[in-house]
């Protein structure tokens, strides 16, 4: 039986990751430390095959017995988490990434880390390919995380060069989803949560700036894709349909039936004003492309933060 490591994985899209691999007949080691992951996340999930390390990935790692796979997933995600964690964030990105890629070549084991759209910081190009630098400021708030990421894909592509470790690198969207935390503080959770309560719904700056939002069975499927291939350079996976954040605070409130109205909030540092992959690498190397509809994604999600939330089924979804 061949066994992946995912750290992070009690996080939103490490516990869909531990599920898929269950689904695929592996064993899974779920490795997280719970400062942004919830064993909420994993808590159904009832297999022998599975088993949960409380670790902090950014000392030394180590897992007995063999090890085919590792997909390094250990990260606050959230501007609003790496915000308040600037410092553990930075550390998960370098030395957590060090410690995962010595991990992988001890084991011979391949390892994919989870980068981001954010290396592209502000964009200057778009939509945003593979091959464009970025446009980052390393010492503004959102650099922590920016940069962490930037690193980790650096450190990841030496190891592959120096080492010959089998890696892969997914620059992931946004992504949106169940187990999304109520107070993840991006874009659609706070939409959801506060026009379930028909709270006001704020949007930062005028709502123009654009986001391109994939849901997370989509972005599992080409995770999956990518590290079962032999790609080593990075990959865009993410849903090329782009649309204003306004727009998509409007459709919340439409899907949810709120009474809620949009009000305007300052715009954030360095909030990048479009965002939107291009996927034709992912299109051509790995056969994928989002297939989940914006309104089916978010009937999913609004439903499991009304459970969450605890709302009456009365406040139905149009």
């Amino acid at each position: 039986m061949a066994r992946v490591l995912v750290t992070g994985g009690a996080g939103f899209i490490g516990s869909y990751l531990c599920e898929r691999f269950l689904q695929e007949g592996y064993e899974v080691i779920c490795m997280d430390n719970l400062i942004t992951g919830s064993v909420d996340n994993i808590g159904h999930i009832k297999d022998s095959r599975f088993s949960f390390i409380h670790y902090d990935v950014t000392n030394y790692v180590y897992v007995q017995g063999k090890l085919d796979y590792i997909l390094h997933f250990a990260s606050p995600a959230s501007p609003l988490d790496y915000l308040e964690y600037p410092i553990q964030t930075l550390k998960v990105g370098s030395l957590g990434t060090h410690k995962a890629l010595g991990l992988a070549k001890e084991k011979g084991a391949s390892l994919l880390i989870a980068s981001t759209s954010e290396v592209y910081g502000d964009p200057l190009i778009h939509p945003q390919n593979e091959d464009y630098w970025g446009n980052v400021n390393p010492i503004g708030p959102r650099g922590v995380y920016d940069e962490a990421k930037r690193f980790a894909e650096a450190l990841t592509m030496a190891y592959q060069r120096y080492h010959k470790v089998d890696t892969r690198i997914v620059r992931i969207f946004n992504t949106y989803g169940p187990r999304m935390r109520i107070k993840d503080g991006r874009a659609i959770p706070n939409f959801i949560a506060q026009a379930l309560k028909d709270e006001d719904v704020t949007v930062y700056g005028d709502g123009a700036q654009t986001r391109s939002f994939c849901y997370i069975t989509d972005l599992v499927e080409g995770i999956y894709r990518l590290l079962m291939s032999d790609y080593n350079l990075p990959v865009n996976i993410g849903n090329p349909h782009e649309m204003t954040v306004a727009r998509m605070a409007k459709e919340i409130i439409s899907l949810t039936g709120s009474k809620s109205r949009i009000v305007q909030m300052p715009l954030p540092e360095d909030d990048p004003k479009v965002r939107q992959p291009d996927i034709t690498r992912a299109k051509t190397i790995l056969g994928w492309e989002p297939r989940v509809e914006l309104r089916e994604g978010l009937r999913h999600t609004i439903g499991y933060f009304r459970k969450k939330m605890e709302i009456p089924e009365s406040k139905s979804l149009r």
